[in-house]
């Protein structure tokens, strides 16, 4: 029998029964559309946390209090016992370290902002050293960023995000327009670049002014973190990091051999870890996943059992008109690996959804990983193949005259 036959035949019998095919495809369709959404989803929070990383350039180093993530409360509660991270290091990093292109710092507070009679009272309110709007790559639509003068005599000027000349200044040219931040007055000098939605939550939504301005207004008790440019990767970036560590211990009188009294990070690190920890919540997610395709594989054998009792007249039938064992074989592992691949197709196209709706629901990012797709609807041929088997070998192991036999 030629394939084009059995796959017809094999067509017909599922058409034959629609609902108990449906409900075959369960299985299936959740363990495929499980891979495929986070499949979708860590890829897409791969590509985010990528593009915030290269937002301050994958040659950036970062000196801070803690670092960016740790495993236990009992760390957070031993790296809050450090010595906060000052405006005099910021100062000592700029004036001593040979090696760096450029050098940052920043701390961020959230305030209220005023302008005329409208206002907002969750906005992230950043200070700035004059080189960090560069150092973090923000594109100024209008207007222009600090200059070190201002940043040095605390100028009373401010770069606002979009949503403030949206929500807060309204019409007209935003330059110039004097807001109030916490009931300080501000000029605004520039506005930067769109940057849109996350987790549901705006990242326009902030004012930049002048660090030293900062610390006049909110004072000097937290931490600030320091941006170093090394300019360079590799060892470039290792001898920076290294003349970092010497003049941090030094202001901190660090003993050799004791532990750092402060964190030291490289774009790559949290890159890195991050990509890892999403990489294990993905493979534990792939696991139950193939728990649930090898469910739905299960099923698949026990309606294909099924459905060669069912149909044990017509095997008989068919091997007494001359069908070989070859042939009933082959259209019962057509019929399984045809559920299993249909299963896995609205696995795929729910994933896909699910994962969509989530980036529109609350802004979470998604990326479809094309070889994803390919490998779940293999997978999930493959799994149809494996459990038709038995099947398919007990319904072509049927003897004829015994199966013409059975009652209808």
């Amino acid at each position: 029998m030629k394939f084009n036959e059995a796959l017809i035949l094999a067509l017909q019998s599922l058409w034959a029964n629609k609902l108990r095919s449906v409900l075959t495809l369960l299985g299936v369709i959740i363990g495929v559309a499980s891979v495929i959404l986070v499949v979708t989803l860590t890829n897409g929070a791969k590509q985010f946390v990528t593009s915030k990383v290269n937002t301050y350039g994958a040659a950036t180093i970062t000196i801070s209090k803690m670092p960016q993530t740790f495993m236990t409360f009992d760390e957070y509660v031993e790296y809050q016992k450090r010595k906060d991270i000052s405006y005099d290091d910021y100062r000592a990093v700029l004036d001593e370290c040979r090696s760096c292109v450029s050098v940052g710092a920043q701390r961020t507070t959230t305030g209220s902002v005023v302008y005329g009679t409208h206002s907002a009272t969750d906005t992230n309110i950043r200070g700035w050293t004059w080189t960090m709007p560069a150092m973090s790559n923000l594109n100024i639509v209008a207007g222009r960023s600090f200059t070190e003068s201002e940043d040095t005599h605390s100028t009373h000027v401010a770069i606002v995000g979009a949503d403030i000349v949206d929500n807060i200044l309204g019409a007209g040219d935003p330059l110039g327009k004097e807001l109030r931040v916490d009931g300080d007055p501000y000029t605004v000098i520039g506005v930067g670049e769109r940057q849109g939605k996350m987790l549901g939550m705006s990242m326009d939504n902030w004012v930049a002014i002048p660090l030293t301005t900062f610390l006049e207004t909110y004072g000097s008790n937290d931490s600030l973190t320091i941006y170093v440019d090394a300019g360079g990767g590799g060892a470039v970036m290792e001898a920076t990091e290294d003349e970092l560590r010497t003049i941090m211990r030094t202001r901190r009188h660090l003993r050799p051999g004791t532990p750092d009294a402060f964190t030291i990070d490289t774009s790559a690190t949290f890159q890195n870890l991050l990509g890892n920890v999403l990489d294990n919540f993905g493979a534990v997610v792939a696991a139950i996943a193939a728990i649930s395709l090898v469910i739905g594989g299960i099923v698949i054998m026990n309606i294909m059992l099924v459905s060669v009792t069912e149909r044990t007249r017509e095997i008989g039938v068919r091997k007494a008109l001359g069908a070989r064992r070859a042939d009933i074989l082959l259209q019962f592992l057509i019929e399984s690996a045809i559920l299993a691949l249909i299963g896995g197709v609205f696995g795929v196209l729910l994933g896909i959804g699910l994962a969509k709706l989530v980036t529109l629901s609350i802004g979470f990012p998604s990326v479809v990983a094309l070889w994803s797709v390919f490998v779940a609807l293999f997978v999930a041929t493959a799994v149809g193949l494996f459990f038709g088997i038995y099947p398919a070998h007990k319904a072509s192991a049927l003897d004829p005259i015994v199966a013409l036999r059975a009652e209808l």
